[in-house]
């Protein structure tokens, strides 16, 4: 059941992309397809380093070397959350139904 909930997030929250990486992440900004913003695990002075695509959610910090797919493994790694949380937490500020 679990790898059912990812699917799920995945593809119920996929025309949502853009909104809820500005939501998770709003001292960020747009640049090309990327949202640039500061990395909120670590003392970051400016952004730059930390990225995610805003249409397919992947993201990495270039500057630890830390990335992952797609937002559920962004929420888990800003939040601390487990990826089953964090697959909740996503549709939860999407605004759409988590059937998990």
């Amino acid at each position: 059941m679990p790898n059912d909930i990812f699917a799920h997030t995945r593809q119920v929250t996929q025309p949502y992309i853009s909104t809820l990486i500005q939501s998770i992440l709003p001292q960020g900004k747009r640049v090309g397809s990327e949202w640039m913003a500061l990395n909120p695990t670590r003392h970051d002075r400016k952004a730059g380093s930390f990225k995610i695509n805003l249409h397919t959610g992947r993201w990495s910090d270039f500057a630890t070397g830390d990335s992952g797919g797609d937002l559920i493994s962004l929420a888990s790694y800003l939040y601390a959350m487990t990826p089953v949380d964090a697959a909740k937490y996503v549709c939860q500020i999407a605004g759409v139904a988590n059937d998990y």
